[in-house]
């Protein structure tokens, strides 16, 4: 994800640096990220997207979904009161805290799971309606 992250700012022309400063998130944050090579934190994911207004898929796959640009609005609405009903019951510990080997899971780490099951949710989205509804697309 870092090179993903590293382009956008090329693209952009700024530096990580600039990043950090027009975000306020400190550039430690970005240089632990870069030398652990591993995903960055729910917050930090979120301001990227905000920043370069780029969607979680582009963030951490490096390229658009061409299953997105299928979802109509009426798709885009279910995805989002699906996901609000996830988030909820998730967060609020409706059906228990969430966590994993007896302890809980921070809260950073639960929103990057609602992230990952949002992604999920937009490609299988096209998928099953081809899938349910085979004749519906064909002209």
């Amino acid at each position: 994800m870092y090179e993903i992250f590293e382009k956008l700012c090329e693209k952009k022309g700024i530096t990580p640096y600039r990043f950090c400063k027009d975000t306020g998130i400190n550039s430690s944050t970005i240089s632990t990220w870069k030398k652990k090579g591993s995903e960055c934190s729910a917050k930090t994911a979120k301001a990227i997207c905000d920043y370069f207004d780029v969607s979680m898929d582009y963030l951490m796959t490096g390229t658009s979904s061409v299953d997105s640009k299928k979802l109509t609005a009426k798709d885009e609405r279910d995805i989002a009161k699906d996901m609000e009903s996830i988030r909820t019951k998730l967060l609020n510990g409706a059906d228990g805290p969430l966590s994993y080997d007896g302890e809980p899971i921070p809260k950073e780490d639960a929103e990057l799971l609602l992230g990952q099951i949002e992604l999920m949710m937009r490609r299988l989205k096209p998928i099953n309606k081809e899938k349910y509804n085979p004749n519906k697309n064909k002209k």
